[in-house]
C-alpha cells in the first residue's frame, strides 16, 4: 500500500514538473539575450537557434571572421559585436552597445558561454600563469560581464544563465579549467539568491563531453606537449616519457567520446531562457546524468578510485 501511494506521489510530482516546464515565456519576439563566445560550439549554435525562434539575439563574437560568418547563417534580428572578456575595456564596451540596443526594455538574457580549457595538463607541469589564463576567461571574465551588465537583466526581471561543467562539480585533470567551474558554480549560486528578490532567475548549465573547439583533441594534445618540453628536467624524470605517452592515448580516447550532439545543451540554454519555471541546474549529455553528477555525490574515497583507473603511472610513482 505504502509503495503504491509513493509511486503515485512521485508520479503527481512528474507530472507537475512536466507541465510547468512547458509554459513558455509570452513575447519571445521583443526580448533581447546576449551570449558570449559565439565564432563556435554553443554559443554559435544558441544565437541561431534562438535567432530562429524570433528573439533578438545580441552575439559576441571574439573575432570578425567568427561574427560575419554567424550573421550570413542568421536573419537581419541578429547582431554582432567583438568581445574579449579578459578585457575589462571591451567588456564595457560591449556593456554600453549592448545598453544602446535594449533601451527601456532592459535585458531578458544573459549567457555566459566563453570559454577555453588551454593551458590544461598535469598540475605540476603548469606555471602560475597558465592557471591564471584559463580563470581569466573562463571566470574572472565571466564575473565582469555578469557585473556589467545585470543591470539590464533586473530592468527586464529576466535571466542569467552561466555555463559551467561537470568538471565544476567533480574535478579529475589539472589546469584550471575545472578550478574555474567550480568557481562558475559558486557565483551562480550566490547570484541567484541575491536576485532572487528582484525577479532574476540564474540557470547553470553541466554538460559532460561535448565535441567542441574546447575538446579538440589537436589543440589540447599541442598544449600538453608543450608543457612537457617546458617542464624542468626533475619533473620530466618523476614522470618519465612512458606518462606522457599514455596520457597522450588517454586525451585521443576521450575525444573519440565526445558527443557531437551539441542541441543537448543548447536545448537546455533554451529552456532557461524560454521557459516561465527555468531549472536551477541542467545537466547535459548521458555522461553527465549518469556518471559524472553520480560520482559527484559519492565518497572522495570511491570517487577517487573510479577516476585513478584512467590515469598513466610515473615512473617514480608508488
Amino acid at each position: 500500500m505504502w509503495l503504491f501511494l509513493a509511486a503515485v506521489l512521485v508520479g503527481l510530482y512528474v507530472l507537475r514538473r512536466w507541465y510547468r516546464e512547458r509554459q513558455t515565456v509570452p513575447g519571445l519576439s521583443e526580448k533581447y539575450v546576449f551570449i558570449t563566445g559565439c565564432d563556435s560550439g554553443f554559443g554559435n549554435l544558441l544565437a541561431r537557434q534562438l535567432d530562429a525562434r524570433g528573439l533578438r539575439v545580441l552575439a559576441a563574437c571574439l573575432t570578425e571572421a567568427g561574427a560575419e560568418h554567424l550573421r550570413a547563417a542568421a536573419s537581419s534580428r541578429l547582431q554582432t559585436v567583438l568581445l574579449d572578456v579578459t578585457s575589462s575595456q571591451s567588456v564595457a564596451a560591449a556593456a554600453a552597445w549592448a545598453r544602446e540596443r535594449v533601451g527601456d526594455r532592459g535585458l531578458w538574457g544573459l549567457v555566459n558561454n566563453a570559454g577555453s580549457v588551454i593551458p590544461t595538463a598535469p598540475n605540476e607541469w603548469l606555471t602560475k600563469d597558465d592557471f591564471v589564463k584559463v580563470l581569466n576567461i573562463n571566470l574572472v571574465g565571466l564575473i565582469e560581464v555578469t557585473l556589467s551588465l545585470l543591470p539590464l537583466v533586473r530592468r527586464a526581471r529576466g535571466r542569467v544563465v552561466n555555463v559551467a561543467s561537470v568538471m565544476g562539480r567533480i574535478s579529475f585533470f589539472g589546469g584550471g579549467y575545472c578550478i574555474s567551474k567550480f568557481g562558475v558554480e559558486a557565483f551562480s549560486d550566490s547570484l541567484r539568491l541575491e536576485m532572487r528578490s528582484f525577479g532574476v532567475k540564474v540557470s547553470v548549465i553541466e554538460p559532460g563531453y561535448f565535441k567542441t573547439l574546447i575538446t579538440n583533441a589537436g589543440n589540447v594534445e599541442e598544449n600538453v606537449l608543450s608543457s612537457w618540453e617546458k617542464a624542468s628536467e626533475e619533473t620530466k624524470v618523476t614522470y618519465g616519457e612512458n606518462y606522457l605517452r599514455e596520457y597522450l592515448v588517454a586525451l585521443r580516447m576521450m575525444q573519440k567520446k565526445c558527443n557531437p550532439n551539441l542541441t543537448l545543451v543548447t536545448d537546455c540554454m533554451e529552456h532557461a531562457l524560454t521557459s516561465r519555471f527555468p531549472r536551477t541546474r541542467y545537466s547535459a549529455g548521458w555522461d553527465a546524468k549518469l556518471l559524472y553528477i553520480p560520482l559527484s555525490y559519492l565518497p572522495s574515497a570511491l570517487s577517487d578510485a573510479v577516476l585513478s583507473r584512467s590515469y598513466p603511472t610515473p615512473a617514480r610513482g608508488r
